[in-house]
């Protein structure tokens, strides 16, 4: 199955995305002889910070951030410095360099602080959670937090909240199709926009596994509360880049309109989930001691149980948790359907095995999952080519040698994934969608780990990512289960950069109902 998959993937030249990234020759690496060159000697883009600030606003930049990145790369090799307003980072993107990063991360990795969130719990007197922590009270929360959302039994838990949101979602669309597309020999065909509904469909999932209750985002008549949520995210995604690089407490003093609607998207983001909580709180309490209830009562619940974290640490990563868990899943869902969509023989290859997977696990969506790896390989290829976020960073604990450059310790260092996964270095025939070079096999032989970090790397990696992996390959599974993929154009998708990596323009996918529902 692997094989012939990854051999129709480049038979035709639209099924490839267009150019990879070619750095300039490596220094050499961090193991070889010789004595370390000195830090002030890493190419850089430039040294005046505020001068930098400055011709990032006015040439819009900070929209194409992963571009100005690769373009970087490319113009001064494997590892450059950058200077941003207040901030100095230096930048990397091969496996081995991460490798060297990931080992001297130390026992409380730390990454580059928001220091607009930060700054908004602050002001409004809310508990940080686990995002916007370091140190020992970072790793006792984030423990905890393990077991309800990253360890196999909790996936067990919450696998089958997914696989009932996803299987609704597919219904829900077949009807759309069958009422507005047109018929042509028992086939119904509809063109349009998948976004709104992928989004609601996040929305929908996010809120079952966390909370343990549906919120019947696939009515025909949305609610507002949850319309209003997702235009919240929206705004505080879009509104963050910009506020990292100036100091947010001058903002607020100056009252300035870019952080008060920064801040002001976080409130309505705090209200929903405050509402959510407090209603799951009651259901919770109103549930008689004598007869508990043996449903999942959601990742909230199950805090709520073991009563180790505090209410307010709960409402913080909950909330955390809620806000990082729609775009998040939604945009890439977008690529995938897109990069499905246009490369037609990926699409079949995966389809045959999701078919066959789904046959013999008899409903059984872990079994499923299990038995079609090309799903969370479609996955992985998509995040590879459209990273959500586009760096991961952190402060090295000790001084390493990065390139055969002295990095100090305490230095703020960033993986710049978008260059990394478009890279001839790194990937064989990057340019082309091939779920299949995720495969165990193909994969042995490869430079191994740190190719894939979508989700970050150790212990700091992100905490919702079982959800997330788990919510995509299901939705995936029921759709390729239901519908042929086809889009009218096959060229490369542009995209732009809020904290997230998205679409200039949501991709117009076209869906064919199967003639044989599986």
């Amino acid at each position: 199955m692997f094989s012939s998959c990854a051999g129709s993937v480049c038979a035709r030249p639209h099924l490839c995305v267009r150019a990879s990234v070619c750095v300039r020759p490596l220094h050499q690496s961090s193991r070889s002889a010789g004595a370390a060159r000195l830090f002030q000697e890493i190419p850089d883009t430039g040294s005046n910070g505020w001068m930098n600030l400055l011709r990032f606003w006015r040439d819009g930049r900070f929209s194409r951030m992963h571009k100005h990145m690769e373009e970087s790369f490319r113009r001064l090799g494997p590892i450059y410095r950058e200077h941003l307003g207040s901030q100095s980072s230096v930048n990397i993107m091969l496996p081995m360099d991460t490798g060297e990063l990931f080992r001297s991360e130390g026992l409380h990795p730390r990454r580059m602080t928001l220091q607009p969130w930060a700054t908004h719990r602050e002001t409004r007197r809310h508990s940080k959670g686990v995002f916007l922590k370091n140190g020992t009270e970072w790793r006792a929360d984030r423990l905890l937090l393990n077991r309800e959302v990253m360890v196999s039994s909790s996936v067990h838990r919450f696998l089958p909240l997914l696989d009932e949101v996803a299987q609704d979602f597919c219904r829900s669309l077949r009807r759309r199709v069958q009422a507005d597309g047109f018929e042509k020999a028992g086939q119904h065909t509809l063109t349009l926009d998948p976004s709104p509904d992928l989004f609601r469909f996040a929305l929908e999932a996010s809120c079952h596994v966390l909370y343990g209750e549906r919120i019947g985002l696939f009515s025909s008549c949305p609610s507002d509360e949850s319309e209003r949520f997702i235009s919240a995210v929206e705004r505080m995604l879009a509104t963050t880049p910009p506020l990292l690089y100036l100091p947010p407490r001058l903002l607020l003093r100056l009252r300035a309109s870019l952080w008060t609607t920064h801040a002001t998207a976080w409130d309505d983001i705090f209200s929903h989930a405050e509402q959510r909580i407090q209603r799951s709180y009651q259901r919770l309490q109103a549930r008689p001691s004598a007869a508990p209830d043996c449903s999942f009562p959601g990742v909230l619940g199950k805090l709520m149980e073991a009563g180790q974290l505090s209410l307010e640490l709960i409402r913080a990563n909950i909330t955390e948790l809620m806000a990082g868990g729609v775009d998040t899943t939604a945009v890439p869902l977008q690529f995938a359907l897109f990069e499905l969509a246009r490369n037609p023989d990926v699409q079949e290859c995966v389809r045959a095995q999701v078919l066959s997977s789904w046959q013999q696990a008899s409903g059984d969506p872990l079994k499923a999952l299990q038995g079609a790896p090309l799903l969370k390989g479609t996955i992985k290829e998509t995040l590879r080519l459209y990273p959500v976020g586009i760096t991961v960073q952190r402060y090295p604990v000790r001084d390493i040698v990065l390139q055969n450059y002295h990095v100090p310790a305490g230095t703020l260092v960033q993986v710049c994934l978008y260059p990394l996964g478009r890279s001839a270095e790194v990937f064989s025939r990057p340019e082309c969608f091939d779920p299949s070079r995720w495969s165990a096999d193909a994969d042995a032989g490869s430079a191994g780990g740190f190719r894939s970090l979508a989700f970050g790397f150790g212990s700091r990696q992100c905490v919702g990512r079982r959800i997330a992996e788990n919510e995509m390959q299901l939705l995936l599974m029921h759709i390729l289960r239901t519908f042929k993929l086809t889009v009218s154009s096959t060229e490369e998708l542009s995209t732009k950069y809020t904290l997230i990596l998205q679409p200039e323009c949501p991709p117009r996918i076209t869906f064919s109902t199967l003639t044989h529902q599986h």
